[in-house]
């Protein structure tokens, strides 16, 4: 079966980790794409420019570069990048992170055997180096679990999901939610009638650390994450008491002070 890889890169981002992303997708894969669509979300560095480069020397058509004038944000940018995507099934990949080699074969059996709409997985996390790992992130196997999983957190690791195009066009694609684009399109999936699954075994290394665990926290983002959780409400996907639920368990930990955030962190190491 015809896969596309959905990816997008912007200037912050290292050349390195990009490589070692593309060798994931592609070197080191049992089941390589027939197409890889790579969103440029605005000017590039020289460095990650030549990574790029290098690319398409070795994969021709293979590798479709989208070009935009401007950064845009990860959300516009994957929308963007969806409707360069010629094949119905996409994978998405983080151009800082490690797909493992049977990601795809793993995850394409599964979207036939299970008849679902989205697939996606368990990821490990590390911070110096993939074989150092600091812990994996587990979710919920078959779909009603999925469900009531996402009344109080994202159910699907955005990293290692494979989703059909359509089914993403249906709920309308990624929308507007600073940091919290994925979690917003899986609920509307749920809503509009999509079927979910996890695999149960990580099937990605992601890159993770103390500058991760900062950016989810302080004030900006918990108003972030309300507002995300007010449209849960009005989407009634929540109900008053699974929305009074969430707001006491998401949004004080997301206001503690960085300082306890990093002795945690450091303690937890």
């Amino acid at each position: 079966m015809e896969f596309s890889v959905l990816m997008s890169v912007y200037f912050k981002e290292d050349a390195d980790w990009l490589n070692q992303a593309m060798r994931s997708v592609w070197d080191e894969q049992t089941l390589k794409p027939n197409e890889i669509v790579l969103v440029k979300d605005g000017p590039l560095t020289p460095e990650l420019d030549d990574v790029i480069s290098i690319w398409r020397d070795k994969l021709g058509n293979i590798l479709q570069c989208i070009p935009l004038e401007e950064n845009v944000g990860l959300g516009d940018a994957l929308n963007i990048g969806l409707k360069y995507c010629s094949n119905e099934i996409i994978a998405r990949m983080d151009t800082d992170d490690i797909a493992l080699p049977q990601r795809f074969e793993k995850q394409l059996v599964t979207l036939q055997q299970e008849d679902v709409d989205i697939c996606s997985a368990w990821i490990t996390e590390f911070d110096v180096a993939p074989s150092l790992a600091t812990g994996t992130r587990k979710i919920p196997e078959y779909h009603d679990a999925i469900a009531q999983y996402a009344k109080l957190r994202n159910p699907i690791n955005h990293p290692a999901v494979m989703y059909k195009k359509s089914a993403v066009e249906k709920a309308g694609g990624y929308r507007k939610m600073m940091w919290f684009e994925d979690y917003y399109l899986w609920v509307r999936m749920l809503l509009t009638g999509s079927k979910f699954y996890n695999i149960q075994e990580p099937l990605v290394l992601m890159r993770a650390g103390m500058a991760q665990l900062e950016r989810r926290s302080g004030i900006s983002y918990a108003k972030s994450e309300l507002a995300l959780l007010n449209r849960f409400r009005s989407l009634r996907f929540l109900t008053g008491c699974e929305y009074c639920k969430a707001l006491l368990l998401r949004i004080p930990v997301r206001v503690v002070p960085v300082f306890l955030v990093r002795a945690t962190y450091k303690y937890l190491r």
